[in-house]
């Protein structure tokens, strides 16, 4: 088991100004004095992003990469400019607009939202299109849940009335967000869903008590087969996935041994599971690179084997 708590208490050490990094995942190495900067060495990401791009080259869906070192803050992008069909994973920003306005006193997790079929109703996945009827109420915190863990549709679209989504968008914008329902659709691009997977761990350095529950969240939803579909099991990601036909995308953060942000987004995928299996391998080419720097540059936030 992940002791959740333990990410939050290096969060909270950030935020309190304890911790001499400014940098994720970067804790002093074994038998180094408390206090004393660590020097985290650059690293050279260019065969990693090299591996991902001879990967892709063989397979008919596109696809659009972002991916950071949370230890160095090294990044690079494949496509990752591309406008994309975000499907689901725009319930993560969701997710954190809601947990940022519960912070601020703007919104209660116990404020309720009726649910108005005629705007809220629609088909795909989550449990409130079989069970919700007009004038049915469901609490903040509920709605919430629902959207990260299960990928309510229903749950989100009452989030996004509930808000606003001039509102929502605003506060996409604000995160870092440039791609946002561009003339109405549902499209992003990996840099995007990337700043928002950066907000979040923001968030819960600021809010540890929320945070925590959101990364929990986020770290066992139902459908977990994307980013953390071949690595191993007791190593946490938080993140959200999401699918439509021809689409398999995946967005978060892997708290390897050296902790780092995926989002892998991917269309004309021939059959979901095939395009979340894609992913899976992207994923493990990113892990298994990050398990092979030094480990003396970094003491693990979340001791996952050396060699799975």
């Amino acid at each position: 088991m992940v002791d959740i708590s333990r990410l939050v208490v290096f969060l909270l050490a950030l935020s309190l100004g304890t911790c001499p990094l400014t940098a994720w995942g970067s804790l002093p190495a074994t038998g180094q004095p408390p206090g004393q900067p660590v020097q985290v060495q650059s690293v050279d990401y260019s065969p990693l992003k090299k591996q991902m791009e001879s990967f892709i080259r063989g397979k008919k869906s596109d696809f659009a990469i972002y991916f950071e070192d949370l230890a160095s803050g090294a990044s690079f992008g494949i496509n990752a400019d591309k406008p994309m069909v975000a499907a689901s994973t725009v319930k993560l920003p969701m997710a954190l607009y809601i947990n940022d306005l519960v912070v601020q006193g703007k919104m209660h997790w116990y404020d309720r939202v009726s649910y108005r079929k005629a705007t809220d109703y629609e088909d795909g996945s989550g449990v409130l299109r079989y069970e919700a009827r007009d004038g049915d109420t469901y609490s903040l915190r509920l709605l919430t849940n629902l959207a990260v863990t299960i990928s309510d549709n229903v749950a989100f679209r009452m989030l996004a009335r509930h808000v606003g989504r001039s509102n929502f968008c605003a506060y996409m914008r604000e995160l870092g967000g440039r791609t946002i329902y561009p003339g109405g659709k549902n499209l992003t691009t990996a840099r995007d869903l990337a700043a928002y997977v950066k907000a979040t761990l923001d968030f819960a350095r600021r809010h540890p008590q929320e945070g925590q529950r959101l990364l929990d969240d986020l770290a066992h939803p139902s459908f977990h087969v994307g980013l953390p579909g071949l690595l191993p099991h007791q190593v946490m990601v938080a993140h959200k996935e999401g699918d439509l036909d021809g689409i398999a995308n995946d967005c978060g953060v892997v708290f390897s041994q050296r902790p780092y942000i995926l989002v892998v987004l991917s269309s004309g995928v021939k059959e979901t599971r095939e395009g979340f299996a894609d992913i899976a391998r992207l994923s493990k080419m990113a892990y298994d690179f990050q398990q092979s720097l030094p480990a003396a540059e970094i003491f693990p936030l979340y001791q996952s084997p050396k060699h799975p």
